[in-house]
Formats: C-alpha cells, structure tokens, sequence
C-alpha cells in the first residue's frame, strides 16, 4: 500500500484555487475577424455561418459581443466540426467596403449566411445567449421533412405553400439541390420529401416537384425544368413561396420596413378573399414593372386598425387601398376603382413623381384643372406615415441613414 500523502495548509489552498479555476473558467472560442482577404473562403466553407455586423465605438455592439461570444462557446459543444457553424465578426469601421458590399444600415446587424450566399431575412431576436443558440439550433435543423405515406399529403396545412419533392433515392444529386434550396427558402415555404417505393406513384415521369399553393381550389404545379441546375430550381421555388403581394404583420414589419421601398397596402378583413384576388390580380397585371420600386402588401384590417385610423378610415370602410411613402400616408380613392386599366399604376407613377405629395401641399396640379378654372393653393397635412414606426428602433440599433422624404 502506498503511504498517504499530506499537504501543508498552503499547498491545499493553492490546489483547491487551482481545481476551482480550472472547473469555473468557461472555454472561450475566437470568433472569427472577417476581412477582404478571408471572407469568401470562411462563408463558402461554411454550412451556416452567423456574422456580427458591428462597430466598436456602438454602445448597443459592445453589449452584443460578450452575449454573441458565449452563444458561440454553447454552439461550438454542440457542433464541433469548424464548418459546422461559424460565429463571425465584421468591423465595419475597418471594412466599410464589406459593409457596403452587405449594405449594412444598422450596428449591430447580425446576418445568416448558408454555404457563402447570405439569407434575405436576417436575425432580430432575442440578444440572449440562449436565443441566439436556439436560432441557429433552428437553422441546423432539417428544413424538408420527409414523408412516409402519401396519405399524409391530405393532412399538410393547406394556408401554406407547400413544395413537395418525389425523389428515387435521398443520395442524389437531385434531393441534394432539393435540400439546398429548402435551406434557403424554409422560412416562406413548407418543405416534404418522399422517396423509393412511396414515392413511385407520382414518379411515372422520374424525380419531380411540386407545388401546391395555399387554398384547395387552386391547381398543383410542376417543376418542369432540370432538377440539377441550383438556379433554375431555386428561381422557380422562390417564385412560388415569395408571392408578389406579400402579408405585413407585426412578426416581419421591421423586416418590410427596412427594405426601403414604399408600401403599397391593400387593407382588407381576413375573411374577403375577393378583395385580396382582386388587388393582386391587378398589381400583377398593372404593376409588374414597378417591382424593385415598391412593396405590395395587404394588411389585416382588425390588426392594423391604428394605421387605418391614420388616414381616417375604420375596419368598416375597409377594403382600402393606401401608398405609406415613410413620410406620409396617401388613400387610393374607391377600392373598385382598381379595375380601370392603369388607374392603379397612375397612382404609384404619381407616388413616385412627386405628384401626391404636391397636391396634399397645394391641391391639384394646373394640368388637373379645366381650362379657365382658377388655381388656388389649398393647405393640407398628408397624414404622417404609420408604418415608419416599425422600422429599426434607435433604443435597438444605431442608425446609420435617414430615408428621403418622398
């Protein structure tokens, strides 16, 4: 047997700081400095990576970055291989040029890149280490979920898109497109999958995808171009999951907002359906060319009674149709005016020209009026706009521009 061994007094404290420090000193993980030389190599490399956009002297980054470095720390346990997920920072003081490149409005922005191409929406949670952990949890988790009988297609959730993919086999190089795809649009789209045996029925003309928008009556659609070309498949999925009018809410306001682009809301009550066919009927008819220009959105009257009080209407008036510039709010005269060819479009044309907001100031433009009719100034105040408000909020970020007045 061995003889025991005592410490002195002093070599037993020394040795319990030592165990103590040793247990109660977290792991620290570097986070990644993105510069011009590395950063294409570490994005493209990395299947989800998480970048802090930030600037050192922002009060609101410096109080990011010991809650961003520890959410690394928790995530790095979890997924340990290096291109697994990759926390990354960019000092855009440094590298105004990569701040310019990702057009960066805001520090702290924190955005969400797959495989090197950056994601459209980007992080505006929580800033905790627990939901920044669980966001990216949520971004390693599988966007397609598979189905193992087609009986199950009768229960999908027919108020969403739905893209289903029939595969021969997962390890194709079709499925493999499929999944990158889903990756990116998982957020706008539901993602099934079916494969093998369960799959044959609906692939008597080999691998295919479909779409089946939201309603019952609308028919299923078909993917007929190459399953391998990433391009062609995601341009014909993002078609079909980002809809030309979208649906603001209280959720993806700030995200709409900070798209820059003035809105052009229908209001209706949930339930009119009509209303909402009618008005994207016609902007994508009217208005196809002013995408890139303006936003068109529909708005649920009951939820979004503050803006209708704006410009003096009440869900009872509703459906309205109104131009927000950021500045000011403009009412769309009668709703069923929509339907006088390029009615609508004359009004976003007058948006943009100036027009609107002239007449709000001084009554109708001299080439409105008959002739020999005497032009008066007439003072009015164009309701201010109300959906500004959802934009990035000065006590979250430090903004970096004002919009121009329109």
């Amino acid at each position: 047997m061995n003889p025991a061994v005592f410490l002195s007094l002093p070599d037993l404290r020394c040795s319990l700081l030592l165990l103590v420090t040793w247990v109660f000193t977290p792991v620290t993980t570097d986070i990644t400095s993105l510069d011009t030389e590395n950063i294409d190599d570490i994005l493209n490399n990395a299947d989800v990576a998480l970048v802090n956009f930030y600037a050192d002297w922002c009060r609101f980054s410096q109080m990011l970055h010991p809650i961003f470095e520890e959410a690394s720390n928790v995530i790095k346990e979890e997924y340990p291989n290096e291109n697994q997920v990759v926390f990354a920072r960019v000092d855009c003081d440094q590298h105004s040029d990569i701040a310019q490149r990702y057009r960066i409005s805001k520090y702290p922005t924190l955005k969400l890149f797959r495989n090197g191409m950056m994601m459209k929406r980007e992080y505006r949670g929580q800033r905790s280490v627990k939901a920044l952990a669980d966001y990216i949890r949520q971004q390693k988790s599988d966007p397609v979920q598979e189905l193992h009988d087609l009986t199950e297609i009768t229960t999908l959730d027919r108020s969403k898109r739905n893209i289903i993919g029939y595969f021969e086999q997962r390890d194709s190089e079709n499925y493999r497109v499929f999944e990158r795809v889903a990756n990116i649009l998982h957020d706008d789209c539901a993602f099934f999958s079916a494969f093998g045996t369960v799959s044959k029925p609906e692939r008597y003309s080999g691998d295919n995808i479909i779409y089946k928008p939201p309603g019952h009556s609308a028919p299923d659609m078909v993917y007929l171009g190459s399953m391998t070309n990433f391009d062609g498949t995601y341009n014909w999925i993002q078609d079909k999951c980002v809809p030309l009018v979208r649906e603001i809410t209280f959720e993806n306001g700030e995200e709409l907002t900070e798209e820059g682009l003035p809105f052009l809301i229908l209001f209706h009550m949930k339930e009119d359906t009509e209303s909402l066919e009618i008005f994207q009927n016609e902007v994508a008819r009217q208005l196809i060319s002013e995408k890139g220009t303006i936003n068109f959105l529909h708005a649920d009257c009951d939820k979004f009674r503050h803006p209708l009080l704006h410009i003096q209407k009440t869900p009872a008036d509703c459906p309205v149709i109104a131009i927000d510039s950021f500045r000011h709010m403009y009412v769309f005269g009668d709703f069923r005016d929509v339907l006088i060819p390029g009615k609508l479009k004359q009004f976003v044309i007058d948006l943009h020209s100036g027009k609107l907001h002239r007449e709000f100031h001084h009554g109708p433009d001299p080439t409105d009026t008959a002739p020999g009719q005497e032009v008066q100034d007439v003072a009015s105040s164009p309701p201010e706009s109300s959906f500004q408000k959802l934009a990035p909020s000065e006590y979250r970020y430090t903004l970096l521009r004002d919009r121009d007045e329109l």
